[in-house]
């Protein structure tokens, strides 16, 4: 699990918490396990309730002087998933860090003219990996993007939240770590305890790797803290789960790893019948075994027969697989420095369409054309930056910046609610006051759950609002310097199949996360026993209502079919913890009907005309890349402009900038939801990843 966050996240006063973080692999990414250790352990200061109650390990052990024998450098526990009181327990794709908040339309400004207290993201939670990596997360306050220049990077992610027998189930598998840990890199510390627990003692100890030395260090406690029959665990809903991982020996002590994961993509898929819907960060995969080849999880292969299957049994089947566009690192992808991003795109490429040994090439070797099944989508979004005259001014008349006002913001937030923080309190009042002058706050700006009129990004949503009738301040053609879009990444890791089975976790579809013995990683299986009556293909289907509700769900945000969120959930349904007493809102209406037959002509038409339309839109206006008119390096600069060169465009912002403003409200008006076509010919004619000391044969598993 990575956690670094600015967030209260856990309650450890008068019970001991447990957590575990990755190690930090600072040549690949730049969270900072030992700021998370060092600040989760340090929250509460010798004496006062809850000291020494938060125990935090990181592995694996990076002391080459240590472990010089037994390194492992490249791989990382990349679970994620939390288990409270053995009552309740989430698992999914959601890392517990700056970013990953988000709401359904996806905002990407957060430029609050009508006062800095409305702000949404405050410091490193504004962030936008494709401008500018995180940087310094020790510091949440600091953020190097500048609010008033560019958008963030909207954030799509799903998880699970779970209660009945498979919270247990979760919790073994973390105690069966930590145990492992405490053994591999603890044993002679006496900061931590080895972790027994009930329903595993005795002989059954060995499960959960418990060690009992002649003399241990650390001693043991015995979880849960209160009787497992307090814990409500049995008989809860109406869905079969099963916990699927990717464990091996480094990350759990377990000979052999295990691939359960894998395992149940390539089953479900390989048996499905009607469709298969996938949400992933990415899609590296194969669809043959051969021990020379860089890619070796077979979920392309499991793809590949279930379309020839079904094309010869006559059957309607489709493949709806919805991934980024770019993955989310920085830098502009003509540099030297995205050597590594190119090489993930390459992969990607060769896995899905690119080569006979692709899925489009095995599929079109069977005799069938893939394009009448599989179909790659993206998602993108877009906003107004809102720098207003009046905010303009007050900058000037001030003699302080928006973003200087909003360091202030950020450290009355973190000041102490006792007396000792009035005058982080006081100086960022007098600042608001010097800001705004004698108007405290214009009237706009989201007050106790209204939509945010500092952004225009739920005009895409379901609503009568939309860009040509939205009000701008000043000059009507000044509005053009503040349209941004980005591409709205999927970090989902997330499979439905019929309408029947769902698989969410942590795991990646790639090598790293599928082979079992590279990242750790932690998924469920999920099928519902409660059916509801639909159609499927025209036909009567009885659907299992959690695959059913969180695909309709899922469809109807990427096209625009649901209402924008407000910042305020407290009487959300979908928001609450679950419970018996706590299922989803459906969100009833004509369009939870238009989505429900995932195979209905109608609506596929739609879903392809959205994502034509937002696709057109986005090219016209922004030039937006990946696009399938950059075959070549040579494209890639006349499309849009490398920007170490070019000074009149940036990244981002609209690149058409003599068209009227008007004409450009029209098209942005087009834009529905957030679906766009994948760009499947993308730089076909050149080489994406030119081996090197960068990309060879030693470093292409870091990319797979």
């Amino acid at each position: 699990m990575s956690l670094y966050t600015k967030r209260s996240v856990v309650r450890c006063d008068t019970q001991p918490c447990s957590l575990l973080t990755l190690a930090k692999v600072t040549a690949a990414l730049t969270c900072n396990s030992q700021h998370t250790k060092k600040a989760l352990m340090g929250m509460f200061k010798e004496g006062e309730p809850g000291y020494g109650n938060i125990k935090v390990m990181r592995h694996p052990d990076h002391n080459v002087f240590e472990n010089a024998g037994d390194m492992t450098f490249y791989w990382a526990h990349h679970e994620k998933f939390i288990v409270i009181d053995y009552a309740m327990a989430f698992v999914g794709g959601l890392d517990l860090c700056y970013g990953r908040w988000d709401e359904k339309q996806h905002p990407l400004s957060d430029v609050h003219p009508s006062g800095i207290q409305n702000q949404i993201f405050p410091g490193q939670d504004f962030n936008n990996n494709r401008i500018l990596d995180f940087e310094g997360v020790a510091d949440w306050k600091s953020n190097k993007l500048n609010k008033l220049e560019y958008g963030r990077m909207p954030w799509h992610d799903v998880a699970m939240g779970v209660i009945g027998p498979a919270v247990y189930d979760i919790a073994e598998h973390f105690v069966l770590r930590w145990n492992f840990m405490k053994r591999d890199k603890y044993k002679r510390d006496e900061r931590y305890e080895w972790l027994t627990m009930e329903g595993r003692e005795g002989e059954d100890e060995d499960l959960i790797g418990v060690q009992r030395p002649k003399f241990p260090v650390g001693g043991y406690i015995h979880h849960p803290k209160t009787p497992l029959n307090t814990k409500n665990l049995d008989n809860r809903g109406t869905v079969n789960a099963q916990l699927v991982r990717s464990s091996a020996d480094w990350s759990m002590g377990i000979l052999p790893h295990e691939q359960s994961i894998q395992n149940a993509y390539c089953e479900l898929i390989r048996n499905a019948q009607h469709f298969v819907y996938i949400e992933n960060q990415f899609f590296i995969t194969a669809t043959n075994k051969h021990d020379e080849n860089p890619v070796h999880n077979q979920i392309g292969a499991a793809i590949v027969h279930a379309v020839v299957t079904a094309a010869k049994e006559g059957r309607n089947f489709r493949i709806i697989i919805v991934i980024p566009a770019i993955p989310g690192f920085a830098g502009d992808l003509r540099d030297n420095a995205a050597a590594g991003t190119r090489a993930i795109m390459d992969y990607q490429f060769k896995s899905i369409c690119r080569g006979d040994d692709s899925i489009f090439g095995r599929v079109k070797a069977a005799g069938v054309d893939p394009e009448k099944h599989i179909f790659f989508f993206n998602l993108r979004s877009y906003d107004r930056i809102n720098v207003t005259p009046t905010l303009k001014k007050r900058e000037e008349q001030s003699g302080m910046t928006y973003m200087d006002l909003e360091q202030a913001e950020i450290e009355e937030l973190e000041a102490p609610l006792e007396e000792s923080g009035e005058d982080a309190r006081r100086n960022a009042a007098e600042l608001r006051h010097k800001f705004q002058g004698q108007k405290e706050d214009v009237g706009l700006g989201d007050q106790g759950g209204v939509i945010d009129p500092d952004s225009i990004a739920d005009d895409a949503m379901l609503t009568e609002k939309k860009p040509s009738t939205e009000e701008w301040e000043g000059d009507p053609e000044s509005e053009k310097e503040f349209f941004f879009q980005e591409e709205l990444y999927i970090h989902a890791k997330l499979c439905i199949v019929d309408d029947k089975y769902v698989i969410c976790g942590s795991s990646n579809i790639n090598d790293r996360s599928q082979l079992g013995f590279h990242d750790s990683e932690l998924s469920i299986v999920l099928h519902d026993r409660d059916e509801v009556d639909i159609e499927m293909d025209g036909k009567p289907y009885k659907a299992a209502r959690l695959a059913h509700e969180l695909r309709s769900n899922l469809w109807r945000e990427h096209m625009g079919l649901l209402p924008p969120q407000t910042l305020d959930a407290s009487d959300d349904p979908n928001a609450q913890p679950p419970s018996e007493n706590s299922r989803n809102d459906y969100l009833a209406g004509p369009e939870a009907d238009f989505v429900s037959d995932p195979l209905s002509p109608k609506l596929w038409d739609e879903w392809c005309k959205r994502a034509t339309d937002n696709t057109e839109v986005f090219r016209s206006l922004f030039h937006a890349d990946p696009d399938d008119n950059i075959l070549t390096f040579e494209d890639y600069d006349s499309f849009t402009p490398n920007p170490k060169a070019d000074k009149d465009h940036k990244q981002g912002h609209l690149y058409d900038m003599v068209r009227p403003v008007k004409e450009i409200r029209a098209e942005l008006d087009r834009v529905r939801g957030h679906l766009v076509w994948m760009q499947l010919k993308f730089l076909e004619k050149a080489e994406l990843a030119e081996r090197g000391l960068q990309i060879n044969s030693f470093t292409e598993s870091v990319y797979t």
